[in-house]
């Protein structure tokens, strides 16, 4: 059974869902927490996938205590009643640690989505790297994007049930993706792709409220009035603190297109695509992006993925106005740095890290051979 409940989630479990529905050893079982109702349920309908169980726990202004305890409460029953041989979680959300803890109580095995990220830092991404470090502590198998993320675990001690996957978000994009994708609204199909240089932007992390999104938007306010050249997109967020914050601050920017609902993930992927640049602080663009030779620029102090930095793809810009501009200013401007990281290989897959884990999970419980590592 797949547990999960946030967009990003969803964009990367969707196409392993499907991948475990399609081998006939398998009954791939779904359990939605709805942790973001809205956005998540865009994704389900992109990727075709219905639920088998929704805890349906999404409240206005929910906290970190209401989101866990309800997972918690409403796992039991859905455990109870389907009764899976293995719980898949994804990630680092609070969805994916109650998910863990309420399969560990139920003594049903956990296999880890994305395992071994680590900042070493507890409180940044915050809630995000200590759910990490708790569901690795709990899980059975690893299904670890890079050789470095299962290097962090080799170094915590854990050695068994360990698999080198690559990401599943590049499954994702190759369902995706098409050339001749038509957006649903006429503003995002006449953007000037090729006559502008199209800055996609997100930002919505909860260690970034404050002092560091006032900086993010004016640095995006300020790039924008500077480089005529440029158009942002920027689908906001439906969190309150940081649609107050785009309100505050971008509304009424020259260049700056905000938009009010997030857009569905193969829009989003399909806007990538056609973009020049991404400006973020999300973790899941660090991956997608690369994988359509678009450069990023993390608007974070640190990141989990060290290995699209150590590529080239991705760049940390922090989170104060004046380095954010600098950066961003060289990429719009500098065609040769520019071409440095568009052209960087992507260390995040190859497409098949849905088939590798689902050969993972055969071999586990017997059903065939270990897969071979991602490369």
């Amino acid at each position: 059974m797949s547990v999960f409940g946030t967009r990003p989630e969803a964009i990367k479990m969707c196409p392993l869902v499907k991948e475990l529905a399609s081998r006939p050893e398998i009954e791939s079982l779904c359990c939605v927490t709805a942790q973001h109702r809205q956005m998540l349920d865009s994704v389900l309908e992109v990727f075709g996938v219905k639920p088998d169980w929704d805890l349906d726990i999404m409240t206005p202004r929910q906290t970190l205590s209401t989101i866990t305890s309800k997972c918690l409460t409403g796992m039991d029953e859905a455990i109870d009643t389907l009764k899976p041989d293995m719980i898949l979680v994804h990630g680092d959300t609070s969805t994916t640690f109650a998910g863990a803890l309420s399969a560990f109580y139920h003594q049903v095995p956990v296999g880890h989505v994305e395992a071994g990220l680590r900042t070493y830092d507890k409180y940044s991404p915050f809630p995000e790297e200590m759910n990490r470090k708790l569901v690795s502590a709990i899980a059975d198998l690893y299904f670890c994007p890079t050789v470095n993320n299962k290097n962090n675990l080799l170094r915590e001690g854990i050695t068994e049930g360990l698999f080198v996957t690559g990401n599943t978000v590049i499954d994702s994009l190759k369902t995706t993706v098409r050339a001749d994708y038509h957006f649903s609204t006429e503003e995002l199909n006449k953007l000037p792709y090729g006559e502008k240089k199209i800055i996609l932007v997100t930002c919505h992390r909860r260690e970034n409220y404050g002092e560091p999104m006032r900086n993010i938007m004016l640095a995006l306010r300020q790039i924008a009035e500077e480089d005529p050249e440029v158009e942002l997109v920027y689908p906001v967020h439906l969190s309150p603190v940081v649609r107050e914050a785009v309100d505050t601050y971008l509304r009424g920017a020259p260049r700056v297109r905000p938009r009010s609902d997030p857009l569905p993930a193969d829009e989003m992927h399909n806007l990538m695509a056609r973009s020049y640049l991404v400006l973020t602080d999300s973790g899941g663009l660090q991956e997608e992006a690369p994988a359509l030779g678009k450069p990023v620029l993390v608007m974070r102090r640190e990141t989990e993925r060290p290995e699209a930095v150590d590529a080239g793809t991705v760049k940390l810009c922090g989170v104060v106005q004046d380095d954010i501009v600098t950066m961003a200013q060289r990429l719009i401007r500098d065609q040769e740095a520019y071409g440095r990281m568009a052209h960087a290989v992507n260390p995040y897959g190859d497409g098949h890290a849905c088939r590798r884990i689902a050969d993972a999970i055969l071999w586990h419980f017997g059903r065939g051979q270990r897969p071979a590592d991602f490369q």
